[in-house]
């Protein structure tokens, strides 16, 4: 199983544990908002708000939460935000990227910073590490009843670069950044449902730490992502099969 692979199933199981749902709903509301500020309230013009709308049914988000959330954006008067993004390493030399959606840009700095400087890590400034992450396309799909043969061949068309069956029953597919929106309008007229879609940063290179060191690493992007600025953690650490056991 591929690194974003073993790192999307062990967010699964660490929401599973956390019961991190509340937290969950409230970053998709926040990217609902913004899409709709971004590029209107109408998903059929919109892709970011079509994606948006799609991740919020993937995680069985109530229509009525959808529709405040469609509402928030619509109103000129209302919060407006930012979408920051912060770089830096952690502990054993692991990058970590960040990506934020923010009212108050001050705040998210402060409460960012406050996390590397109290787990021994190092921001870095914009665009310094930005090359050790690639900007790619991921696709979280349940197997039900598919046929995955049939399925490859289908996807190839849209641009899938990698089809993989995860250990957990879910296919991740994966696409350059330029087939993104081919790919999620592939799956559409499958008439297949995706549990998530979003555009993510996957390491170049991965580092492996030991189970003790790998845990401490993601007690930090713990500690990120329970910041309610926080969309998305990106990191390079491997993740091992000791370390996705130690998760079961």
């Amino acid at each position: 199983m591929s690194g974003h692979s073993k790192w999307s199933t062990i967010k699964r199981k660490k929401g599973a544990l956390d019961a991190k749902r509340s937290k969950i709903f409230s970053k998709i509301n926040k990217e609902i908002t913004v899409a709709v500020k971004e590029g209107g309230p109408d998903p059929e013009s919109n892709p970011r708000l079509r994606l948006a709308i799609s991740n919020a049914k993937g995680q069985s988000m109530p229509k009525d939460n959808i529709d405040r959330a469609i509402n928030k954006g619509k109103d000129k008067d209302g919060t407006s935000f930012t979408e920051p993004t912060f770089e830096g390493y952690l502990p054993h030399g692991i990058a970590v990227f960040i990506e934020c959606t923010t009212d108050n840009n001050q705040r998210t700095v402060a409460n960012v910073r406050a996390v590397f400087n109290k787990n021994n890590g190092n921001l870095g400034t914009n665009g310094s590490l930005s090359f050790l992450f690639d900007r790619q396309g991921v696709f979280v799909v349940p197997k039900g009843d598919i046929d995955q043969d049939e399925f490859e061949m289908e996807l190839i068309d849209a641009g899938a670069e990698e089809l993989e069956l995860a250990d957990d029953g879910f296919f991740h597919i994966t696409t350059s950044l330029e087939d993104f929106g081919a790919m999620a309008k592939k799956l559409e007229e499958l008439g297949v449902e995706p549990e998530s879609a979003e555009l993510q940063r996957n390491p170049t290179d991965t580092k492996t730490l030991t189970l003790e060191e790998s845990l401490q690493i993601l007690r930090v992007i713990d500690l990120f992502e329970d910041d309610d600025d926080v969309q998305k953690v990106f990191h390079s650490m491997e993740i091992t099969e000791e370390l996705m056991e130690a998760m079961d």
